[in-house]
């Protein structure tokens, strides 16, 4: 079990935790909460042993294995399933032992290393890593590609999938459904209400926290409060505890007035006098109760926009992608006034495409997009969070979009955001991804759009602020398109689902319990597939080896198609950005003259770029196209 006694934890002047006492159970799995900033991740750090308590005690169980999320994935040249495999850190060690063994000299140590390696699983090892690489949205193959060629988010994938692969006995997750999409949530809540061990879980996400955890450590006030049950079971709790809190505050003030009350009458009556003090040295020893707080930091709604032009937005048989890929194909579809959407699919699917190519931001290869003429779109995405300016404060950013707008306006307005007093004036460098994704956000709302594009709105907000953007979507009035694992809000916001599965768009005829089934029943039919082709006849074993230099040449030659695919894709965005300012009118002015040519030139750049990368990508593929028909002719 993990034990904290009168545990007391500061991080320079920053006092988290006072006197925290509680016991997490073996076996449990345990939601940690509260708002940013409270002392959660440190907590993190004191299982660890990078940290260490203030004062007070934190009892670990000896020899217990703690498995948790890298924040850094270091260049790596292995392969993706290599990098997984090393979670198993005694698997890694009996492996380096046996390698120093030779069985002709010591037999008898290495079947002893024989008989350990197979009791820890090691021969179904690799099969293992594989299956969380696949539940956790990697195609096929990418178990073979370098650490080194996945993006930042693919990494932090592999990272969790490292955690997982680990035997351990206490699992710590941090945030783990940040950088997953809804298919790959669903699979790793399943995988951790198997897990066997004790889990402490940090998220914001409350669909995850109530599915998976049976008991919630919220911290607040730089106090840690364990209630059994999950996060709906915590609210209820907590919101009993709030009203008994502020019940007794509301009788200590009436005792307070009474007491000051008596003194003031009283405290001139020499009769009186003494009584009068020692009830002044009561009061001055009462501790006093603090007022219930439960109000969010944020207030703020979206406003009506100035026109609802119906339709806002069309697709006739739209086709999309990059480069001579097709991510979407015959895509039609109308968005009017009121209409909420959410999209499903699969990582890679094209979900992030279709809301690039509604935004306008991606062109489209084929069909028709046919937009209103008052349409004002408000596009989030986490390259809008990679664009704000580091040295620039809120308000500044604020103060672009309605330079006439009074410093007073601008800062009620972002008051609403929780950037109040001095913040609202700072630059945002300092500040947490949280942070920077509220900031974007009322940049968005501030706009006030009549179509709002949002793919994965969420990642880094705290629950307070999730529950904020929540009310304020219920009562948007133009359309809406999400693109979320965050079910809760999914389930909240939209009125119905579209799918996008095969390059195609449908109407998804269900629920989000619904398509959990769905998922469920293709993982099913992906391992029948799979055991099934285990049973191929010894005829064909034999023949598929002498094709397995060829079967190298092929991966090889997938991985070249696969770099230069991702240098089409990275190049046709940067294109796009581009675009996107030379279509600002006030950049055309005399004073931002010189501006306009930098940005010409570097699009001629790009434009140069990007053709000879997409010369590389159709000859990187008509080399793979002849391989594969010249095996396949074998």
């Amino acid at each position: 079990m993990i034990r904290l006694n009168e545990l007391s934890l500061r991080r320079g002047v920053k006092s988290l935790l006072e006197n925290v006492s509680l016991t997490v159970h073996d076996g449990q799995k345990v939601g940690l909460t509260g708002a940013n900033g409270v002392g959660k991740s440190s907590l993190f750090g004191l299982f660890l042993g990078a940290l260490q308590p203030d004062t007070g005690t934190l009892d670990l169980p000896p020899h217990q294995v703690i498995a948790h999320v890298a924040q850094e994935t270091p260049p790596d040249s292995r392969a993706a399933q290599e990098y997984v495999l090393d979670g198993d850190h005694e698997l890694r060690d009996v492996q380096q032992r046996m390698e120093a063994i030779d069985p002709g000299q010591d037999g008898l140590a290495y079947a002893h290393l024989q008989s350990h390696y197979e009791a820890i699983g090691g021969y179904t090892a690799n099969a293992r890593a594989a299956r969380l690489l696949h539940g956790l949205g990697f195609a096929p193959g990418d178990e073979l590609r370098s650490v080194s060629e996945f993006s930042g988010g693919w990494r932090m994938r592999l990272n969790l999938a490292q955690a997982l692969m680990c035997r351990s006995d206490i699992l710590l997750l941090d945030e783990p459904t940040n950088h997953l999409d809804i298919d790959a949530v669903i699979w790793l809540q399943d995988w951790l209400l198997a897990y066997a061990g004790t889990l402490v879980l940090i998220s914001h996400d409350r669909d995850f926290l109530d599915e998976v955890c049976d008991h919630i450590i919220h911290i607040e006030n730089r106090k840690a409060t364990l209630i059994t049950g999950n996060y709906s079971a915590f609210e209820l709790r907590r919101a009993e505890l709030l009203s008994q809190q502020q019940s007794a505050r509301e009788k200590q003030q009436r005792e307070i007035a009474h007491i000051q009350s008596y003194v003031e009458r009283f405290r001139a009556q020499a009769t009186k006098a003494r009584q009068a003090q020692s009830r002044l040295k009561a009061l001055a020893r009462m501790e006093l109760i603090a007022q219930a707080e439960a109000d969010s930091p944020f207030d703020f709604h979206l406003l009506p926009p100035s026109k609802l032009p119906r339709p806002l937005l069309r697709f006739d048989q739209v086709g999309a992608g990059y480069g001579a890929r097709m991510q979407l194909d015959g895509v039609s579809f109308t968005l009017s006034p009121g209409d909420r959407i959410g999209l499903l699919g699969a990582n890679g699917a094209g979900k992030s495409t279709l809301i690039k190519a509604m935004a306008g931001v991606l062109d489209i290869q084929q069909g028709k997009r046919v937009a209103a003429q008052d349409l004002r779109i408000g596009y989030f995405a986490q390259h809008q969070i990679e664009q704000l300016s580091l040295d620039e404060s809120p308000l500044w950013h604020v103060q672009r979009l309605n330079p006439a707008a009074t410093e007073k306006e601008l800062r009620n307005f972002l008051g609403g955001f929780n950037f109040q007093g001095d913040q609202a004036l700072a630059s945002i460098a300092p500040f947490s991804g949280g942070e920077k994704a509220r900031l974007a956000l009322a940049l968005l709302i501030y706009q006030r759009p009549n179509l709002l594009l949002l793919d994965e709105p969420t990642n880094h907000l705290d629950l307070e602020m999730r529950d904020a953007l929540n009310r304020a979507l219920q009562d948007f009035e133009g359309a809406l398109v999400l693109v979320s694992h965050d079910r809760y809000l999914l389930r909240s916001v939209a009125d119905q689902f579209w799918w996008v599965v095969d390059h195609r768009l449908q109407p998804f005829d269900g629920d989000l319990d619904d398509y959990r089934r769905v998922l469920a029943e293709h993982r099913r039919a992906m391992q029948d597939s799979a055991a099934s082709a285990k049973k191929t006849d010894p005829a064909r074993r034999d023949q598929r080896k002498p094709d397995a230099g060829q079967r190298q040449q092929l991966r090889a030659l997938q991985q070249v198609v696969d770099r230069a695919e991702r240098e089409v894709e990275k190049l046709t965005q940067t294109r796009s950005e581009l675009e996107t300012e030379l279509a600002d009118p006030a950049l055309y002015l005399s004073e931002n003259r010189e501006r306009m040519q930098r940005i010409v030139h570097k699009k001629n750049e790009i434009d140069s770029q990007l053709q000879d990368a997409e010369n590389r990508w159709l000859e990187a593929g008509e080399k793979l196209d002849n391989a594969q028909t010249a095996l396949q002719d074998a």
